[in-house]
């Protein structure tokens, strides 16, 4: 099979398994286990097959309603046995679960149903709150989807397998406010207890780093970026048409075509 062919990360990072809607590289074209989800399977089927050949198209619409996706992740880690804490902290577990059930209560019911009238304009406010949080679910993708998802074993080192599978976006320092920080994905998955507010001065010793080691450091544009994945999304789906087009060639001639 095509993973057994090219061994990916595939199964083991959460940020790249979007299947049935989107995949960001070949070996995605086949039913998968999650490490990460516990064995949860990621299947390959027609659905998944018709949603990939047109995800360059469907990239945006998602990731407009993506913020819906994570309160569903949200609150299936936090009920699930891997957010179970102990020892010393213990309180995190339940911290969070507070958090979020607080926000739950101020947006959904005091803000919205108390003070928003009718039906309409509550779906209105509900739809112009969130889809106005899309550029910050592009951020998160252009991170991860549009770099190498190839494990090269380990003979590569820790610095470069970070730099080579991720990506960060170039802004000036008073655009931090809208990026969040997660301009910074390459930095912080080298440097990941470094906090956030830190995170611009310790990209200026990643590039002298990789300018002295000649490790690729990839960074562009938010635009830029955006070309990066939707190109990476077009090429899988070609991919996975030429894919479909074998496999009816051989359901229907018995033979491969590929001579």
């Amino acid at each position: 099979m095509i993973s057994q062919l090219t061994p990916i990360l595939q199964e083991h990072d959460p940020d790249i398994q979007n299947i049935p809607l989107f995949a960001t590289a070949p070996a995605f074209l086949e039913t998968m286990k999650s490490t990460y989800y516990g064995g949860f399977e990621f299947v390959w089927d027609a659905v998944a097959a018709l949603a990939v050949r047109v995800q360059k198209y469907t990239y945006y619409p998602v990731m407009a309603l993506a913020r819906f996706n994570l309160y569903i992740l949200s609150w299936g880690f936090l009920l699930s046995p891997r957010a179970r804490t102990k020892g010393k902290m213990w309180w995190t577990r339940p911290t969070e679960v507070l958090g979020i059930s607080t926000y739950f209560f101020l947006y959904f019911y005091v803000l919205l149903w108390c003070n928003v009238p009718t039906w309409t304009s509550r779906a209105i406010f509900i739809l112009a709150s969130h889809l106005i949080t899309m550029p910050l679910h592009v951020q998160i993708t252009l991170s991860h989807w549009g770099t190498s998802t190839a494990d090269l074993g380990p003979r590569e080192s820790f610095a470069q397998r970070q730099l080579r599978t991720t990506m960060d976006v170039a802004c000036p320092q008073w655009l931090d406010f809208i990026h969040g920080g997660l301009q910074f994905q390459a930095v912080h998955h080298l440097f990941p207890r470094v906090p956030r507010h830190n995170l611009r001065r310790l990209q200026a010793l990643v590039k002298e780093f990789c300018a002295e080691t000649e490790i690729e450091y990839m960074i562009h544009g938010f635009a830029a970026g955006n070309g990066v994945v939707l190109s990476r999304l077009q090429e899988v789906a070609e991919q996975a048409k030429m894919m479909a087009a074998c496999q009816k060639h051989m359901a229907e001639t018995g033979e491969s075509g590929l001579n």
